[in-house]
């Protein structure tokens, strides 16, 4: 279903159009990202407003909006698609542009780390999971198809880690930050 996940009425005819499709939701990921890189002096509010929109608010809306339903159900899963930009640590091995990207992350982790309490009496639980770098279609959009992609993983490379993580419905495994490329190595 096509829908634009920063308006809440989109996003709530999605919800109900899984419920009346399905019955349930048993997770959520959240994995859109505004593509808005540009350095700070080339970055506008609107660029950052974009961003906010689609990589934050939606987070808030999508989560206010099937945490009933999960909590009816009695619980669920929900998986925030995070980067390794989100890190502090890895700031000073980033180009410049990456400013409003590296901030939505962080936001989205401690939106993921802080929510996560909340939910854990639901049975709800709430993760943040870095892919690491991963060849989308938007990344080859950002970098073309010439960039070197060595060393970048295909989209399947992410899905146990998610697999696992969806599959953690009603467990204390919640509130976390995880690297799918370590997942089997250093967690579960």
């Amino acid at each position: 279903m096509r829908c634009d996940i920063g308006i809440e009425a989109d996003l709530r005819a999605l919800v109900d159009r899984t419920i009346d499709e399905y019955g349930r939701v048993d997770s959520l990921m959240n994995n859109a990202m505004a593509p808005t890189q540009a350095t700070f002096d080339d970055s506008t509010v609107e660029m950052w407003d974009e961003s906010m929109r689609v990589n934050v608010r939606s987070l808030f809306l999508l989560t206010r909006l099937v945490e009933p339903h999960m909590t009816a159900q009695g619980g669920g899963s929900i998986i925030n698609m995070s980067s390794h930009g989100a890190d502090h640590a890895v700031t000073p091995y980033m180009p410049p542009g990456y400013i409003t990207y590296s901030v939505a992350k962080a936001a989205l982790e401690r939106f993921s780390s802080a929510l996560a309490p909340e939910l854990v009496d639901r049975g709800i639980t709430v993760n943040a999971l870095r892919p690491g770098a991963v060849k989308t279609e938007l990344t080859t959009l950002e970098y073309g198809e010439e960039h070197d992609w060595s060393g970048w993983k295909g989209p399947e490379s992410v899905v146990p880690a998610a697999i696992f993580l969806s599959r953690q419905i009603a467990t204390d495994f919640t509130g976390r930050i995880v690297d799918a490329t370590t997942f089997g190595v250093s967690w579960p």
